[in-house]
């Protein structure tokens, strides 16, 4: 059984106005059903990782929402940090409270927010990866591409090492579309997701060699976790911490020492990155229309999207207002109570660009 790790923060912002800064998209049903991202990242994870060692790392903000949907996690698996300082911090502050507590113990890091359709082929996938984690690798569940796609980073693929695991020669930042083409052709590369699993000594281990000024912060948190000094140290140290992903700062230079191998994963990944994307996982109706949400009406049952003559479009409803379309094709209609989102399916990544704009203007509304 592995020790399970989901970094939880963000905002979403590509998934603005539904998701915000206090209330972000691993909160909401976006699974297709009743479960919100994060109750269903811990469930595909139960196979695995039985609930007591499960963590959930994320902010203060959050942990009330996730302690919410999450009751049966125990309080202590939540390990809140004062302030983000990226995903080295966050999945470093769990491997060193993990070897506090299991100092053997093969973790994986999963993000709270991704979509995965084949639960079983996930699981297998996992168990391939823990076997390569516990021969000393630094493993990550690489994806394969299904097109040639420019908002994910790549793998570089080297030789097998053993059954489905390779070593992974380089990491590879997102391309242009005609780099993306010619990675998919080799056969060679495989989509980032950000999936880890390794012995949590091996990890704090190639930290020290590469970070060691946050694995010293994070060992000297780590040992006042579970006492009363806890609060004080954190306070004291973790404004400290460096700011850098984990990628940056441990995963590269492990890979340039040979020290990092990857499993293919073909399980229906997606990192529901924007509304479009929503539109092409959800079920919709027979025109391509997908109306994300578990709810269908309105109080006295009328209905509380109405489309007409409107096709591929993605209607978000959360106002409790009637929402109504008449030829519209192609588009994403977000209702929220204080915000409406209008836009073209093919502009959903320039949402963060609203967003951005809002943050310069001080609106409280992101």
């Amino acid at each position: 059984m592995l020790h399970a790790v989901i970094p939880a923060g963000g905002s979403g912002t590509r998934l603005w106005p539904l998701s915000r800064a206090t209330n972000p998209k691993f909160l909401h049903p976006l699974t297709g059903t009743a479960e919100t991202l994060i109750q269903a990242t811990v469930a595909r994870l139960a196979p695995v990782a039985a609930l007591g060692d499960t963590y959930v790392v994320t902010g203060v903000a959050h942990a009330p929402g996730i302690a919410r949907q999450l009751p049966d996690l125990p309080d202590s698996n939540i390990l809140i940090e004062p302030s983000p300082r990226d995903s080295c911090a966050a999945i470093g502050l769990a491997a060193a409270v993990i070897a506090q507590r299991d100092p053997e113990a093969v973790m994986g890091s999963f993000a709270a927010d991704h979509l995965v359709r084949d639960g079983a082929r996930f699981v297998e996938v996992l168990r391939d990866a823990e076997a390569g984690a516990r021969r000393g690798l630094l493993m990550t569940v690489g994806i394969t591409p299904t097109h040639p796609e420019t908002g994910y980073g790549y793998l570089q693929c080297g030789a097998t090492v053993d059954g489905p695991v390779r070593t992974v020669d380089e990491f590879k930042e997102k391309p242009s579309l005609d780099v993306a083409t010619e990675y998919v052709r080799s056969g060679r590369y495989l989509w980032n997701a950000s999936m880890f699993v390794w012995r949590v000594d091996v990890f704090l281990k190639e930290l020290h060699r590469q970070q060691p000024e946050l694995h010293d912060g994070l060992i000297r948190i780590a040992a006042a976790w579970d006492t009363d000094d806890r609060d004080r140290v954190l306070g004291e140290i973790w404004p400290t911490l460096p700011k850098i992903s984990v990628d940056y700062a441990v995963m590269e230079g492990a890979a340039a020492a040979g020290l990092v191998a990857t499993v293919p994963g073909d399980f229906g990944w997606n990192d529901v990155g924007d509304f479009h994307t929503l539109g092409e996982v959800l079920p919709g109706d027979d025109a391509g229309n997908v109306i994300v949400g578990d709810s269908a009406t309105l109080d006295g049952g009328k209905p509380e999207v109405l489309l007409h003559d409107s096709t591929g479009t993605v209607v978000v409803p959360q106002s409790g207002r009637l929402v109504a379309a008449l030829g519209m094709h192609d588009v994403i209609i977000v209702d929220t109570p204080d915000a409406v989102l209008v836009c073209p399916r093919d502009r959903a990544q320039d949402v963060k660009k609203l967003v951005d704009e809002l943050k310069e203007r001080g609106d409280s509304r992101i």
